[in-house]
């Protein structure tokens, strides 16, 4: 059984997620680094420099030791992406429009 001791650098958020403690990631954003775009730790160092070595690799740990909880979360993240992808496409035309009406009111 693992002890709050295994991962000195990980938290548990308000909703429940395991985060590196004093950052904004999540163990499960980390994880799905390495799950999808098959990153090892060296090189989500080099993506995330404000990490520390021994912060990642603790997040790697606790994703591999609640490895299916995890990969269940990223996967319903990922479908819940995709649901939504496309819903409400916005052109860039509209997005000109949008900035040029909000100038208007500011400027």
């Amino acid at each position: 059984m693992a002890t709050a001791d295994t991962y000195p650098h990980i938290g548990l958020a308000t909703d429940g997620k395991a985060v590196i403690k004093g950052s904004r990631y999540t163990v499960e954003h980390i994880a799905a680094e390495q799950y999808f775009y098959g990153w090892s730790a060296e090189e989500i160092l080099r993506q995330h420099p404000d990490l520390r070595p021994a912060e990642v690799y603790a997040a790697l740990a606790y994703f591999h030791d609640h490895h299916a909880s995890i990969l269940s979360a990223i996967e319903d993240g990922k479908s819940l992406a995709e649901r939504h992808r496309g819903l409400e496409p916005v052109s860039r035309d509209e997005l000109l429009r949008r900035r040029a009406r909000a100038q208007g009111r500011n400027g």
